[in-house]
């Protein structure tokens, strides 16, 4: 892609992404082969008046030989300077930018329990950044751009597979519209409406099914609330967490997902492919699992910790999405995600709850609201998905018919 237009991408994901503010600090986490990308945002955080920028590299074929290589005990002893830079950050008000072009394949074949349990020791270090993070404590936004490994793994029959998947995410981000701030604008409003409805309703719970398999009734947390792509940071400004979004989300309630749930697409996780897998509830807990693919990766995140086998998302998205409308697996959560009505293991966001981010975790964990050290999104939206709200008392309507919305 030209570097105008990923000047455009910078200034979107900027402006409208995290909202920076004059004299604001800002740091982006940028793969170490897009350093040029890098670089073109930090340009333009400098022109939109940011303070300072701060660039942190990050390189997937090193994290293959280190896990490759590295004992696990050392890898699991996360170093205190680590964990303190990212707790600088909020402490000195950065926005936060994530720029990710992952291999789906960087870690294959590697020692996925190892894997797992770094994974969990950098995620138990990390735990006070990362649940102020989700409770807002400071604007973020996630972007992708591709990567050759990643491209070709979506268009491996294309010639110049990059270009390719360039042109689909500009399409997904809406780099293509005549003014991309305006058709965001008015995708938000669009969005808004359908959190709207499901507030007004305020569903005790939604019936999912579908031919595949899919039979699962998903209880909502007490005070729950519907949000949508903006979001309000602490500090009573707006952000989108991520670009593309098209979903609407809320949290579940931890002790109230009973029945059997199926994926319709991949889940990528720490390197690896989850496919043709299943999960069996009951009283929120999952008591059985199964999976065609990726069976070691799959029992490494439910492992996690006790949380990790209760679900602290769930989020509505039509199969007409324009991700979806594309027909394209990115092997990437952040676009495909938006393809799928999705839930996810792990922690809840406290901001979807009334009141939740000023809450402790003993008052969420009592409205129902999951705690746990990870939070993985896993893609359950079928063709011929129905979702049925169920009102306190009983009534019930039908959200979603055979993929889509209905109301």
């Amino acid at each position: 892609m030209e570097a105008k237009k990923i000047k455009t991408f910078a200034d979107l994901t900027l402006r409208l992404g995290v909202n920076l503010q004059k004299n604001q600090p800002v740091v982006i986490n940028c793969p170490v082969e897009k350093a040029e990308i890098g670089r073109i945002f930090a340009e333009q955080a400098y022109e939109l008046g940011a303070s300072y920028v701060k660039i942190r590299y990050l390189d997937e074929q090193l994290s293959r030989l280190t896990y490759r290589y590295a004992d696990e005990k050392v890898l699991c002893d996360v170093l205190p300077s680590s964990v303190t830079e990212k707790l600088e950050f909020l402490e000195h008000g950065y926005a936060y930018v994530s720029i990710v072009a992952e291999d789906p394949n960087a870690l294959k074949g590697l020692d996925e329990k190892k894997i797992a349990n770094v994974h969990k020791a950098t995620a138990r270090a990390n735990k006070k950044f990362h649940d102020a993070v989700m409770n807002n404590a400071l604007r973020w936004c996630v972007i992708s751009v591709p990567s050759q490994a990643w491209a070709k793994e979506v268009f491996p029959q294309e010639k110049d597979p990059q270009e390719k998947l360039w042109q689909a995410i500009a399409k997904s981000v809406r780099l293509d519209a005549a003014d991309p701030v305006a058709a965001w604008k008015e995708h938000i409003a669009t969005l808004n409406r359908h959190a709207a409805l499901l507030n007004e309703n305020d569903f005790s719970y939604l019936h999912y099914t579908s031919a595949n398999g899919t039979d699962l009734k998903v209880g909502l947390a007490d005070g729950h609330r519907w949000l949508a792509a903006e979001e309000t940071g602490q500090d009573g400004i707006k952000f989108i967490a991520n670009m593309p979004t098209e979903e609407v989300f809320t949290a579940p309630h931890k002790n109230r997902v009973d029945g059997v749930v199926k994926n319709a697409l991949p889940l990528v996780e720490n390197g690896n492919t989850i496919d043709g897998f299943s999960l069996t509830f009951k009283d929120g807990k999952v008591v059985d699992f199964s999976a065609e693919k990726g069976y070691d990766t799959l029992k490494g995140i439910l492992e996690t910790d006790e949380g990790a086998t209760h679900i602290g998302e769930v989020a509505l998205i039509g199969k007409n999405s324009p991700i979806a409308q594309s027909k394209t697996l990115f092997y990437n959560t952040l676009f495909d995600e938006n393809a799928s009505c999705h839930l996810a293991l792990g922690k809840a966001y406290p901001t979807t709850l009334h009141g939740g981010d000023k809450m402790s975790e003993e008052e969420l964990s009592a409205r129902g609201a999951n705690d746990s050290l990870t939070h993985v999104d896993f893609m359950i939206g079928t063709e011929d998905l129905n979702v049925v709200g169920v009102k306190k008392n009983g009534e019930k309507v039908q959200l979603f018919k055979n993929g889509e919305w209905v109301v």
